[in-house]
């Protein structure tokens, strides 16, 4: 796993004992505080043992599956290899180094007999307790997530449930903790009309579809005024770092921009990489493939490492005004709304305008109001006109 890692919680075994897998086929999902990784076979052959449990806590180098390799394949590929008997103990291998005393009990297991189908419901063998018992006993089945909302309870109950928090949210709940206590957040506001944009849109998004095959959407224009508005305020781009609270600012002359992704185990931040440098199509191309990866569960460490500026979308929820917290080390983040039409004011006469209350939560220790007022106000401007994005 990545260097960041070093241990995550075994979810979930996708194969069971006897069953013949291919090299690089996936064996086990681990669960991390980032996201979650696929376990692979090291070599095709068949699984004789499991070695870990599911839900129980493994540290990167753990053995996990006792794999027996050098055999044949069985008839119709990758299914369960009952009939073979297990092989002497030269062709055992391990996905890492075990301690030779378990080796050995596990290998003293007689070969199966003749037996009726093993119920699934029983827990996987543990090598130092079970290995006088006639055969290993395939895998549990899967565990429901802990994530999973309980099942309603009936009419006028009164019970509680308490189900543990997964590695994601616990990871998520400290950094967002962190940030209340290490920032001196402030947030301001403003509302922006969004006919240009949505016109604009509305005239080019299908000859852009049918061109490039992109969606084009409104993040990448708000991406684009982001970046922008940053030529003016190079400090929304910069974080502070150093010993204690931070003594040294850190400027950047590139823009990866954080887009927060809802997924179903919680909040990602998938990075778009040099913002700066991709146009409107390349920046939307850039967060539908990441938005694809995280509801997909593919996301990597590296997609999500790093990041100098967030941009979080609450309005794709029906959310009219928040206030977005700083993903740390960065210095604010933009929060979008949803777009609703209202009654405003354009030159002395009242009109119906889509509107959006946008927020930029900042860091008081590094921008000052002047600084985070005029970057929301340049941000509103270039939405409202978007030819401005053209001469900036």
């Amino acid at each position: 796993m990545a260097e960041s890692i070093s241990e995550g919680t075994l979810k979930q075994f996708s194969k069971q004992v006897g069953d013949y897998v291919e090299l690089d086929e996936e064996i086990a999902t681990i669960e991390t505080d980032k996201i979650d990784v696929a376990v692979n076979a090291p070599a095709a052959g068949a699984i004789k043992e499991f070695l870990a449990n599911e839900e129980d806590t493994v540290t990167v180098g753990q053995d996990l599956v006792k794999l027996e390799t050098g055999g044949p394949a069985p008839e119709g590929g990758a299914q369960k290899a009952k009939s073979e008997p297990d092989s002497p103990a030269s062709s055992a291998q391990e996905t890492s180094s075990q301690p030779q005393g378990q080796t050995e009990q596990a290998k003293s297991s007689p070969p199966p007999k003749q037996e009726s189908t093993p119920e699934p419901s029983k827990p996987a063998p543990k090598p130092a307790q079970e290995a006088s018992k006639p055969a290993p006993k395939p895998a549990p089945s899967p565990k429901p997530s802990t994530s999973e909302s309980p099942k309603p309870a009936a009419p006028g109950a009164r019970e509680e449930r308490r189900v543990k928090m997964n590695r994601m949210r616990l990871r998520i709940a400290e950094r967002l903790k962190q940030s209340q206590n290490t920032a001196a957040s402030l947030t301001t506001f403003n509302e922006v009309d969004m006919s240009a944009l949505m016109n604009m849109r509305s005239l080019y998004k299908d000859e852009i579809l049918k061109k490039t095959g992109v969606k084009l959407g409104f993040m990448s224009a708000f991406s684009k005024a982001a970046i922008l508005a940053m030529k003016e305020i190079p400090a929304v781009n910069a974080s502070i770092e150093g010993e204690g609270s931070g003594d040294t600012i850190v400027y950047r002359d590139y823009v990866d921009i954080s887009i927060a992704v809802a997924t179903e185990k919680g909040l990602v931040t998938p990075i778009v990489r040099n913002a700066e440098q991709l146009d409107m199509v390349g920046i939307e191309r850039e967060i539908a493939n990441l938005g694809k990866k995280a509801r997909d569960s593919k996301l990597t460490i590296e997609d999500m490492a790093g990041g100098t500026f967030t941009i979080s979308n609450g309005g794709v929820f029906g959310s009219l005004m928040g206030t977005p917290i700083i993903n740390l080390p960065q210095t604010a983040v933009l929060g979008l709304h949803a777009i609703k039409d209202k009654p405003v004011v354009v030159k002395g006469e009242i009109v119906i305008r889509p509107m959006m209350y946008l927020a930029l939560t900042y860091d008081h220790r590094l921008l000052d109001g002047r600084e985070a007022v005029t970057f929301l106000v340049k941000i509103k401007e270039m939405i409202e006109d978007p030819r401005k994005m053209l001469f900036a």
